[in-house]
């Protein structure tokens, strides 16, 4: 094919054998021609199985080769950034498993890296492309919900706290626990349908009380890899509260472990003509018609995938300049502020202004 991209992948780890290699290999116009990851001898496993050519232990020497067009960043969160500015900085477009980056400095780096490239940046963003979300962002657009002028969102878990001891749990490798992990994913897709109004003020406040307890009932414990003894300097529950530019505002909770009855991931939106409630992924919308209450479950397709396929082919849609960008850079800077600001707060008792 003409068009055909040659894309490297830096970090071979779970979120890259369960979520891209399926949709990256499957697309006709991408070829795989290079993996790499820091562990060498897991690098070439993943290589043989997968029959890709080549493997490495070091990105740079990835990024020395002319032949590759893209990169896709599967890492821990520390290296993110560092990947992508050098990624960029050779020409190459790039996507990126969440979260941008550990802190906005770090994000707002990657962001001018891709403007004076002229290359692509897109960052994982994949519950904006599940059919529910899909959906509810067309019905507010068209004007159904009025002014969407406040909403809650959060990710929730009785027990499940992902790769414990190892990088998802050290603050210097992830950022941050919980928020960062799981915010990243409902905070955007809030703010994302409500139009991306400008974050002014943030309060929050973290919890770790679950560092010691070993029990897990969540498939997300399986993330990551476990390190006994390993280090647990984060946090397991973050909540906020955010308010923007335009007098909207947006409560939060995310939590890795709580006790609670069941885990639940939600949207909730609150319009002057509708609201909105998307909840593990089923989508309910609040009005009113004829004099009467009315709530409504609209039919959308059942046993989708999570979006992140549906974001690696539209980031090659983007690529090949066939599509404009869902998400853009500057949304990732605001983001990583919000998260950082949340931390912030937590830490000082006070609102951050942003």
């Amino acid at each position: 094919m003409e068009n055909q991209l040659r894309l490297g992948i830096v970090g071979v780890g779970n979120i890259f054998r369960s979520s891209h290699i399926q949709p990256l290999q499957a697309h006709p116009e991408v070829e795989i021609v290079a993996v790499c990851d820091i562990n060498q001898e897991r690098a070439e496993s993943v290589a043989a199985e997968f029959g890709i050519p080549s493997a490495y232990a070091d990105y740079r020497e990835l990024l020395e080769r002319d032949d590759i067009d893209v990169i896709d960043i599967c890492t821990s969160n520390y290296f993110h950034s560092e990947v992508a500015i050098a990624a960029l900085k050779a020409g190459k477009h790039v996507f990126c498993e969440k979260p941008d980056a550990i802190n906005p400095e770090e994000a707002q780096k990657m962001a001018d890296a891709a403007k004076a490239s002229g290359k692509v940046l897109m960052t994982m963003r994949n519950n904006r492309f599940t059919p529910a979300s899909s959906y509810l962002k067309r019905y507010i657009d068209e004007g159904h919900m009025g002014e969407i002028y406040t909403g809650r969102c959060g990710w929730v878990r009785r027990r499940g706290i992902p790769g414990k001891g190892g990088w998802f749990t050290t603050k210097e490798l992830s950022g941050g626990g919980s928020l960062i992990d799981l915010g990243v994913h409902f905070i955007d897709l809030a703010v994302w349908l409500m139009g991306n109004p400008k974050p002014v003020a943030v309060t929050g406040a973290t919890y770790t009380k679950f560092a010691n307890n070993e029990i897990s009932n969540s498939i997300h414990s399986r993330f990551g890899e476990k390190k006994e003894g390993g280090t647990f300097d984060v946090e397991d529950l973050a909540i906020g509260f955010i308010r923007f530019e335009n007098g909207a505002s947006l409560q939060i909770e995310f939590s890795w472990a709580s006790n609670i009855l069941e885990d639940a991931n939600f949207v909730e939106l609150r319009g002057t003509k509708a609201g909105s409630n998307l909840r593990n992924g089923v989508l309910q919308l609040y009005s009113e018609a004829a004099g009467q209450l009315t709530n409504i479950t609209p039919v959308l397709k059942k046993d989708a995938p999570p979006g992140h396929g549906e974001h690696l082919r539209h980031f090659i849609e983007v690529v090949q300049q066939r599509a404009e960008p869902i998400n853009l850079p500057e949304h990732g800077v605001d983001m990583i502020k919000i998260l950082s600001a949340i931390y912030t707060s937590a830490e000082t008792g006070r609102e951050v202004v942003l």
